[in-house]
């Protein structure tokens, strides 16, 4: 992988697109690692990475999946898409709005997930575009599925946070906040979070 270009492409679309990305730099490898402990190793899988930018975690989500896995990922911007498709080309990925989860995995022959590993910028949205998105990751989730994200620890005092982290609780019956992971920048939180209420 080339590092200096993922970063020269992150940098400029979170410039040129500041809504849509949430961070300064793509994730650390250090977060990658831990969020891709979740994926079922032993057998194969559904694997489905929201908002996966320039693909920082894709490449350890990768390597822990079993043979016979897909992994897929939905992305909105069409230039990361691009992007992407250039440089991973053994992930699946589609272009669409996680907002319309269902349809754009029904479109791709895909029902349920085993796990759902999320990069979108939940501190840029409103509380109510949070939970829509969050309903709809559930909806896909199989019985036994997690749903995985990722915030920052620099952002805990913003109400989105607040907003986001009881909406996970309203969302799933376990709410599992992993260990801060110091090397990233910014610092980070990994949640794990399983069976969906409702």
């Amino acid at each position: 992988m080339n590092k200096p270009h993922e970063y020269l492409m992150f940098v400029r679309r979170a410039v040129q697109n500041p809504s849509q990305v949430g961070a300064v730099l793509p994730t650390s490898e250090h977060v990658a690692r831990a969020v891709a402990d979740v994926v079922p190793s032993l057998r194969a899988s559904t694997v489905l990475e929201l908002g996966p930018g320039t693909g920082a975690l894709s490449g350890p989500i990768q390597q822990r999946t079993a043979p016979g896995s897909r992994h897929l990922a939905v992305e909105i911007d069409p230039q990361l898409v691009r992007y992407l498709n250039r440089t991973k080309p053994w992930l699946e990925v589609v272009q669409g709005d996680a907002s319309h989860l269902r349809k754009i995995l029904a479109d791709v022959g895909v029902d349920r997930v085993d796990a759902v590993i999320s990069s979108i910028p939940w501190t840029l949205l409103p509380a109510d575009e949070q939970r829509e998105l969050l309903h709809e990751a559930a909806a896909v989730m199989s019985p036994d599925g997690v749903f995985t994200t990722v915030t920052y620890l620099t952002t805990l005092w913003r109400s989105q946070t607040r907003e986001f982290i009881g909406a996970l609780h309203d969302t799933f019956d376990e709410v599992f906040p992993r260990s801060a992971v110091w090397r990233n920048v910014p610092p980070a939180r990994v949640y794990a979070c399983r069976r969906p209420k409702g």
